[in-house]
């Protein structure tokens, strides 16, 4: 399973420069006996983030392969003790750290810095007094909005951070939303319930249950598992599936695609796979600022993860004309290339932007990466021009000046101006995703997207894809979504 750091900033530009002004921040460093200690000495901070590895580089503001964030001091000092690392006489520790400040929420980076560890005694001290420093953005990004670091503030779970005014001089606003998945918190996280999927006819339904969708050793983990486990062999042939509900917390989320009631027959097999979708739009949505996520993407055939956003509010008209942000999508795979022979399974990830007027002109091969490799590298930068996604996506072209643009009464980055919020899913299979005219070894794709009884077809060669999910090892877990942490910091522009 590839581990994912994944960021995303939300706001007026694709691709940036950071001019981050730069205070005196001192940073200790010593190996002990029992591992590595770090000590920033408290200058009226309310909270310091620390970002390392060790013998490999951190570029800019890239995930380390440790980062904490250090909420209180202790003896005059915010104090991180790494007990799972010793270091090595010639090692190298790499890190950069972000400072907020206790008393107006201003936020300060301190980046590529560096200690060498040269004998068992040392301990470093490393300081800066530099006024300004630069550093390149090396995550997926949608913003130029900043010109101080991302303010933070203590926030509980699910907490909302207000976004600011244009009173405040457009300057970023404390305000954080983290869950470190310490629990399942399902206000913060609503459970979609439909089988309609995504529109792309796949072959699970989502519900609430924690054999989907649990947290254990701060993890969440969403896994898909048999709809045979849960109803018997028989289901997905002859089973009734009815989850319209009646209580507002099991209610039919999607009825579209007949989302809400099946009924399975031969060679029409109601859905085989149980999974989870979670959303936080009841709950936590946000229009400006930063979202960090680390996952581990699960392994399997025909596994779909993805880790998206939908705006709250349809301000621009129905899907795609306002907007969604697919910040990783993944596919399961292990032996599964494109139609250039080019790796196209697990370990390739892609992110998207999806818009346009209407469904048919959705343009969104324009905003659209696949990289094999994603911790601490960009995948996407998409930068609209000053004349926005309307020209940038040349539907006036496309259209013969017959459509109407949609984001005429917004911003040059509308129709990602507006509010969104965060989804977290596992599907499975389905109509698109998975094009036919890729490869996969040993066991080819046993659907056709174009003849009909796709989901028939899938559970029928189960012999074939399923032991590649390991549900009888390690507690199915290999197939399943695990995320760490997500992270978000709200601002407001600075232009």
């Amino acid at each position: 399973m590839k581990t994912l750091n994944h960021h995303l900033w939300l706001g007026i530009s694709m691709s940036f420069y950071l001019w981050l002004p730069i205070h005196c921040v001192q940073v200790d460093i010593t190996n002990t006996p029992s591992g590595i200690v770090f000590k920033i000495p408290d200058e009226g901070f309310s909270l310091v983030g620390l970002h390392y590895s060790i013998n490999k580089p951190v570029s800019g503001v890239a995930a380390g392969d440790f980062n904490v964030d250090i909420t209180s001091s202790r003896g005059g000092n915010f104090v991180h003790e790494d007990q799972t690392n010793h270091l090595k006489v010639g090692d190298t520790v790499n890190y950069w750290v972000l400072t907020v400040s206790r008393t107006n929420g201003e936020g300060h980076t301190l980046t590529e810095q560096s200690f060498l560890y040269s004998e068992p005694t040392t301990s470093t001290t490393t300081s800066t007094t530099t006024a300004t420093t630069t550093s390149k953005t090396v995550v997926p990004s949608l913003d130029n909005i900043l010109t101080n670091a991302v303010t933070r503030a203590d926030l509980p779970v699910g907490g909302q951070a207000t976004t600011g005014s244009a009173s405040d001089n457009k300057q970023p606003s404390p305000g954080s939303n983290t869950d470190e998945f310490d629990n399942l918190d399902c206000k913060l996280w609503e459970h979609e319930i439909t089988a309609g999927g995504g529109g792309n006819w796949e072959f699970q339904y989502y519900t609430n249950n924690r054999s989907n969708s649990y947290v254990r050793d701060g993890k969440l983990f969403i896994k898909p598992t048999l709809t045979t486990d849960r109803f018997g062999p028989q289901f997905p042939e002859s089973g009734h599936l009815n989850i319209w509900g009646s209580n507002p917390t099991d209610t039919c989320t999607g009825n579209n695609f007949y989302g809400c009631e099946r009924t399975g027959m031969p060679g029409q097999v109601v859905n085989p796979i149980q999974s989870a979708r979670l959303r936080s739009s009841r709950y936590f949505n946000f229009k400006y600022g930063r979202l960090e996520v680390e996952a581990k993407m699960p392994n399997g055939d025909w596994l779909w993860p993805a880790i998206w956003l939908l705006p709250r509010w349809n301000s621009y008209g129905i899907w795609p004309a306002s907007g969604e942000i697919d910040l990783v999508e993944s596919r399961g795979n292990a032996n599964y290339r494109d139609d250039t022979g080019q790796p196209a399974g697990v370990e390739s990830v892609g992110s998207t932007l999806h818009f346009g007027p209407f469904v048919e002109a959705n343009q969104w091969m324009k905003a659209h990466a696949t990289k094999f490799s994603v911790d601490g590298q960009e995948i996407l930068a998409v930068d609209p021009g000053t004349k926005g996604f309307w020209d940038f996506g040349e539907f006036e072209k496309n259209g013969q000046g017959k459509w109407d643009n949609p984001w005429a009464a917004g911003g040059r980055m509308a129709p990602f101006d507006q509010e969104f919020y965060i989804i977290m899913n596992v599907a499975v299979g389905g109509v698109g995703f998975f094009p036919d005219n890729y490869v996969n070894s040993p066991h080819p794709k046993p659907w056709n997207d174009n003849t009909g009884h796709a989901a028939t077809a899938f559970w029928n060669a189960r012999n074939n894809w399923l032991p590649t999910w390991k549900l009888d090892q390690n507690n199915g877990e290999d197939a399943a979504l695990q995320v760490n942490y997500v992270r978000v910091w709200k601002m407001t522009p600075n232009n």
